[in-house]
C-alpha cells in the first residue's frame, strides 16, 4: 500500500451487517489457573471488538457505558484462534448499540468452529471533554 493510500472502509457500518472487526489468539498469560482463559480478557476482547464500528460511525471518540448482556457459551482455550463479528443493532441521537460474536477456530489438525461467546454492548460519542455529543454518520 502506497503511502497515500488509506485502507478501504466498509460502505455503511451502520447497516446492521455482520462483519469481522478483530482476530487474536489467546496466549498461555491470558489463562486461569484451569488453563481456560480468563472470562475478564476474553470481556476486554469483545469492548474492542465493540467498539469499532462505533468509532467508525461516530467519526471520533466514544466510550462503553453498557454491557448490557454477555453470555460465556463455551470455554477458550490456548491457541483458538477468536475472531470476533460485530452488528450495530441500534443507533440513538448519541448512543449505540453493538452484538458481538465470539467464534473460535479449534485444532487445525481436526478443524472446528465454535460460538464462544456472544455479548450487547452500548457505547456514547463524546467529545474532547468526555461530554456525549450527536453521532456524524457517514454520508
Amino acid at each position: 500500500m502506497s503511502p497515500d493510500a488509506s485502507p478501504s472502509l466498509p460502505s455503511n457500518p451502520s447497516s446492521g451487517q455482520r462483519e469481522l472487526v478483530l482476530r487474536v489468539v489467546p496466549m498461555p498469560a491470558d489463562s486461569n489457573a484451569n488453563g481456560d482463559i480468563f472470562g475478564g480478557w476474553i470481556m476486554a476482547q469483545v469492548d474492542i471488538a465493540g467498539s469499532i464500528l462505533p468509532l467508525r460511525i461516530s467519526r471520533g471518540r466514544v466510550a462503553t457505558v453498557a454491557v448490557n448482556e454477555f453470555i460465556f457459551k463455551q470455554p477458550v482455550s490456548i491457541g483458538d484462534l477468536l475472531s470476533f463479528y460485530a452488528t450495530v443493532t441500534r443507533i440513538g441521537r448519541s448512543s449505540i448499540t453493538v452484538h458481538v460474536e465470539v467464534v473460535a477456530e479449534r485444532d487445525p489438525t481436526h478443524p472446528q468452529v465454535v460460538k464462544v461467546t456472544e455479548a450487547n454492548l452500548t457505547y456514547v460519542a463524546i467529545d474532547r471533554d468526555g461530554k456525549p455529543r450527536p453521532f456524524n454518520p457517514p454520508a
